[in-house]
């Protein structure tokens, strides 16, 4: 496994090839609890890099934040263009002021955002690496959202099937119940997993427990043991401000303050983190040894040792497919032998 920079090792293992031992295995890692500000983009790029420069000054070599708030209210029609105006594009001045402040302290931070691109809109998480001068890494968009987020948010490409970077690893919300998604990005050895949510509270009346704080962390729980990753579980909050501003009191959904459960665990599954009032914005740290991987590795590696590749293997189409593409092109390559589906035979 090569080595990137100060940070941690590369995440990725190529061609069968061995982790480097160069790059340091321990380091301190930081997942925010946090309200951001809705619907107004400069307060939350704001937020974002105070809570950057503030991981850092404790030691923190990665920060995770929480996911956005899907929009999935009734009322969403009527602010629609407020949210769409107050998405964040990846090349503009809102991003290079997070990259400048993850440059300037020499943090890796992952962030979860309403994506803009052109007028439409993705959930997206973006690895930006304060050790190569705030470059962003990797912009991973969820390959489909839940629910009533398809009225929202467009999904994703090919592009987000390679989500493994040399820093770190994201996968957002419910992505993790996409045994596919999550066995794919197991083939990509990550060591660090970034689970981005928006906020949870406990399970009340009829509704679904799997969409609760409890049903959310054992996702993100169940994530680490199966991957042998520590998991960084990152959550956003209300406030009563928060609720006003979105006009969401008595929705269905994120109406009611609180909502924070924001935690780390480790490859094992156990939590290294304390608990938070739900309605307390921090940032809660581990201390953490990628070694620790290796033991649990040791017991399962479910693309490794503890599989059946000549049993049960995993196809992926890498391709990307575009609104506007050649005919022509596609049937030259198809004649040259040109292979698009991947078997990952692991």
């Amino acid at each position: 496994m090569a080595t990137s920079s100060s940070v941690m090792q590369q995440s990725r293992v190529q061609n069968g090839s061995n982790p480097s031992t160069a790059a340091p295995s321990r380091l301190r890692v930081a997942v925010t609890q946090a309200e951001p500000g809705w619907l107004d983009l400069q307060e939350s790029v704001d937020k974002t890099c105070s809570l950057i420069a503030e991981a850092a000054q404790q030691g923190a070599k990665i920060i995770a934040f929480p996911r956005v708030l899907d929009p999935r209210v009734s009322r969403m029609g009527l602010m629609a263009t407020a949210y769409i105006k107050n998405s964040l594009r990846v090349d503009s001045p809102e991003m290079d002021r997070i990259r400048q402040a993850a440059a300037q302290h020499a943090i890796v931070a992952v962030l979860s955002f309403s994506e803009r691109a052109g007028d439409s809109l993705y959930i997206s998480q973006a690895v930006v690496d304060g050790a190569q001068q705030g470059r962003v890494l990797s912009v991973q968009r969820k390959i489909k959202s839940t629910h009533m987020g398809r009225t929202v948010f467009g999904d994703a490409s090919a592009e987000t099937l390679s989500g493994v970077v040399d820093t770190a690893v994201a996968l957002v919300c419910w992505g993790h119940v996409q045994p596919l998604l999550k066995y794919h990005m197991c083939t990509q050895r990550e060591q660090v997993h970034v689970a981005a949510w928006p906020p949870l509270h406990p399970h009340q009346g009829p509704g679904l427990w799997s969409m609760t704080r409890d049903g959310a962390r054992a996702l993100s729980r169940t994530y680490a043991i199966e991957s042998q990753a520590f998991v960084l579980h990152a959550t956003s909050l209300m406030t009563e401000k928060g609720i006003g501003r979105l006009k969401a009191a008595g929705g269905a959904l994120f109406s009611q303050p609180g909502g924070g459960s924001s935690a780390i665990f480790g490859p094992d599954g156990r939590q290294l983190s304390k608990d938070l009032d739900e309605q307390i914005e921090e940032i809660i740290y581990a201390d953490i040894n990628l070694d620790d991987i290796l033991g649990a590795k040791s017991f399962v590696d479910v693309c490794g040792h503890y599989s059946r590749p000549d049993l049960l293997w995993l196809g992926v189409d890498p391709e990307m497919k575009h609104c506007a593409r050649s005919t022509a092109s596609a049937q030259q390559a198809a004649r040259e032998g040109g292979q698009v589906a991947l078997d990952f035979g692991i």
